[in-house]
């Protein structure tokens, strides 16, 4: 006799962000799901502040830009604000065109606290009637190219026509799976951040930056998430972080002298009692193969984006939207064409190439960066980037032409910027190698 557990449409390995979406999306159309999530309770999740395009992605989830403001779980963000050591400072915001028809864009768009706003997903989540299982995928069986069912850790062994992967940076399970290619982009990075009371709350995200000179850019994050608290976050290659650890520096230590830096920061890290902060390490990638048969991967599992894009959050629901409609279209049929899963997995692959490669090439590497300098470079990058957020959330490009066309378009943006970056570097000063400070 079957039992209720073996009656499952989907199963969704991992409860974070894309997880979670993904299995609201596929509630919604009928579908009966089980998550399976090893920590339900993620205590350090980041991503604090959103491009333009997420509010759109979150009120399709039941979170509207209105709930998320009156619930204190967000605040406004209207724009961008790169800050160098010497004081000197830009700000960058979506062109008011942007507003205007065909686009007709809300240009506010949202800082959040990320632990707040997974719980209130989480809340919507578990209102949908969605089995939720603590516990870990450990194995995955398989047939070909289809998955035949996941074995956990406590032994159980899962069976369900659909699977999806929204496991993580960390467990990748399908594309170490079916050895998927990978494309990697800059170096290991590492980003540690902590959570600060202030008298007035900053307006807008403001990155701080040497801009000028260093061969490869640090930088730290200042995201106002209450009107009372910041959050706070160095980005640094994890070379630079090893060798200061070498020299017997704590990671309080490293946090503290890198805020230091700043005329903005320098008063926050007054008490030397507080714990260390938080800390990841991380290296942006991004698989070529995300969709199989009956099968799809989303979210950190999918595709890492560089955190200094305001690109993750988006990313994970947009990934998790669109894989729970290809699920849904071919439910009946218990297979995705081999077109459709294709050109799913070109679209999350071209999607993070770009924005990977555009941040790389004009803002963390030093020949864009100090040829036109810092400033100008944020234009070079803010521009096409904001642009194909908007292109892409308007056009929903899906089928065969339309992915193609936006390929193409991606890719004509990515050579134009890597052969920008090489034309400075024949005629830009490089900046010597020097030892991390």
């Amino acid at each position: 006799m079957q039992n209720e557990r073996d009656r499952i449409d989907v199963t969704v390995i991992g409860g974070g962000l894309a997880g979670m979406a993904a299995s609201i999306h596929l509630a919604d159309a009928g579908l009966r799901v089980l998550c399976i999530e090893a920590d339900p309770v993620d205590s350090d999740p980041v991503g604090e502040s959103l491009d333009w395009s997420a509010p759109d992605l979150l009120k399709r989830l039941g979170l509207t830009r209105e709930h998320l403001l009156e619930q204190g779980i967000a605040t406004y963000k209207q724009h961008v604000v790169l800050k160098l050591r010497d004081g000197s400072e830009q700000q960058y915001a979506p062109g008011e065109w942007l507003e205007k028809p065909p686009y007709n864009i809300d240009l506010r768009t949202l800082h959040v606290d990320r632990s707040q706003l997974n719980q209130a997903l989480r809340e919507v989540f578990l209102g949908k009637g969605i089995r939720l299982v603590s516990d870990r995928v450990v194995h995955v069986e398989t047939a070909g190219q289809i998955v035949k069912a996941v074995v956990t850790v406590s032994g159980e062994r899962i069976v369900s026509p659909w699977f999806l992967d929204a496991s993580g940076s960390a467990a990748t399970l399908f594309p170490r799976t079916f050895k998927s290619p990978v494309y990697e982009f800059g170096p290991h990075k590492v980003a540690m951040w902590d959570y600060f009371t202030v008298p007035e709350s900053i307006e807008g995200t403001t990155l701080h930056a040497d801009g000028a000179g260093p061969r490869y850019m640090e930088w730290v994050w200042q995201i106002p998430i209450h009107p009372h608290t910041v959050s706070v976050g160095y980005v640094s290659p994890g070379e630079a972080v090893k060798a200061k650890r070498q020299r017997g520096l704590s990671i309080q230590e490293i946090f503290a002298a890198q805020l230091k830096q700043f005329p903005d920061l320098q008063n926050l890290y007054h008490d030397p009692a507080k714990k260390p902060p938080r800390i990841t390490s991380f290296r942006c990638r991004v698989f070529s193969r995300t969709a199989g048969p009956n099968w799809l991967v989303a979210g950190e599992a999918a595709a890492m984006v560089d955190p200094m894009t305001s690109n993750g959050v988006t990313a994970a629901l947009r990934q998790a939207d669109e894989a729970s409609r290809l699920i849904i279209r071919f439910r009946d049929r218990r297979r995705i064409p081999r077109l459709p899963a294709s050109m799913y997995s070109q679209r999350v692959l071209s999607l993070a190439r770009f924005f990977n490669i555009a941040i790389e090439d004009v803002l963390y590497d030093w020949p864009i960066r100090n040829r036109i300098g810092p400033f100008r470079a944020g234009d070079v990058y803010t521009i096409p980037a904001w642009s194909i957020n908007v292109i892409y959330s308007r056009s929903r490009p899906q089928g065969f032409l339309s992915t193609t066309l936006f390929r193409l378009l991606l890719a004509s943006l990515r050579y134009s910027l890597s052969a920008f970056c090489w034309f400075c570097s024949r005629w830009a000063s490089s900046p010597a190698i020097s030892a991390a400070s």
